[in-house]
């Protein structure tokens, strides 16, 4: 069976942030990951994360949400659970959230695709805009900077942790969003993640 392990870090991200496994049966799990269809590329992504992750092939349908229209992305397999040990029933703020040693040896591996996965599931780049006046002039900058919001401190932690083993400043600009703001660690994001496509 294929196992990827730089496909699993993307694909672990993504679980964390929108993924869930479903039991339908004693015999079967599914992952399903709830996707924003403004992003085409990232549903592709995820696709090709789960065939090389576990060598089954997703489906993709529209469904709609409390914000509107989704992408519901499912594919079956029995080693999902084993791959996700972190489910648990309800929301994956509320239990405590630890990668098993296994895991953390491949995130240390790679940690540009775990941020690739969380930015992509629960991040965003954005243009910060402002006003300077000087003198009698008021002038305009605009710098980019990410955001990673998620209300679990241990999921905001896994995503601290990545950004620090890979020299990326992070600050956590509230209870549940850090920000990347300084501009080398900007630019170091941006070698690997960049905008939403």
């Amino acid at each position: 069976m294929p196992f990827d392990p730089r496909s699993y870090c993307y694909l672990l991200g993504i679980y964390l942030g929108d993924g869930y496994l479903a039991h339908p049966s004693p015999r079967s799990t599914v992952l399903e990951i709830s996707l924003d269809p403004k992003y085409p590329g990232i549903v592709n992504e995820c696709s090709i994360a789960v065939w090389q992750v576990a060598g089954v092939v997703a489906r993709t349908s529209r469904q709609h949400t409390q914000k509107g229209e989704g992408i519901r992305l499912a594919a079956t397999c029995p080693r999902w659970a084993a791959l996700f040990p972190q489910h648990e029933p309800g929301r994956k703020h509320q239990p405590t959230i630890r990668l098993v040693s296994w895991q953390q040896a491949i995130v240390d591996r790679f940690p540009e695709q775990l941020l690739r996965g969380l930015v992509h599931s629960d991040g965003s780049r954005v243009l910060n805009r402002f006003k300077v006046r000087l003198g009698s002039r008021q002038r305009e900058y605009a710098y980019p900077r990410y955001f990673f919001t998620n209300l679990s401190d241990d999921i905001r932690g896994l995503f601290c942790d990545s950004c620090k083993q890979l020299g990326i400043r992070c600050t956590q600009s509230s209870h549940k969003n850090i920000s990347v703001a300084d501009r080398k660690s900007v630019a170091l994001l941006d070698d690997f993640v960049g905008p939403k496509r």
